[in-house]
């Protein structure tokens, strides 16, 4: 892992970017790790663009600005590919590219602009047949993770028991988390 391994997360509110970037973020640290995760908003209403944000490093993180050149992006929302910049400082050569949608590759590397290593996810059909909401977050921290072995699965596992237990349920809890496993399975490297 290089120094500061930087993650952006763009998505509508509502969709679970914050919890995203909070879920990846305390499984690093689980590993021993210093972590950020912090959001930005804009017009705080659910549908409205947002993003969030997590560094992930060896030595403690000294920088509190926005990723402005992130080793991997994360779109939870396509419809946003096509009118925010969501690959803007995103290193054709070494950067990744999520995209939560049932577009081919191809389509999504005309739409963003970034002819880097895109990957396409169905998240919210997971979400929406194991949750019957569209939040997919946790699918697609399962393909993050999958992809770039940031943080053991297993270690992402317990973060969403600890952190929705209490608050979903147990049953929630284990619907979340095979929405995980099934992103991080259908998901390539």
């Amino acid at each position: 892992m290089k120094e500061i391994y930087e993650v952006r997360m763009h998505a509508r509110a509502g969709q679970g970017a914050k919890s995203g970037s909070q879920l990846l973020a305390e499984s690093a640290f689980k590993l021993g790790k210093w972590i950020q995760s912090f959001p930005e908003y804009g017009s705080e209403r659910r549908g409205a663009p947002t993003v969030s944000y997590t560094r992930i490093s060896d030595k403690r993180i000294r920088t509190h600005e926005p990723i402005v050149n992130p080793d991997a992006v994360l779109v939870f929302d396509q419809g946003i590919a096509g009118s925010v910049p969501v690959a803007q400082g995103l290193c054709e050569e070494q950067g990744i590219l999520i995209i939560n949608t049932t577009k081919s590759v191809e389509e999504m590397k005309k739409i963003t602009g970034f002819n880097g290593k895109i990957y396409t996810l169905d998240a919210t059909g997971i979400s929406l047949k194991l949750l019957d909401v569209d939040a997919p977050n946790v699918p697609m921290l399962g393909a993050l993770i999958k992809i770039t072995n940031i943080v053991p699965l297993k270690i992402v596992e317990d973060v969403i028991k600890e952190h929705f237990l209490v608050r979903l349920g147990e049953e929630k809890v284990k619907k979340n988390k095979e929405g995980l496993r099934k992103a991080w399975e259908e998901a390539s490297s």
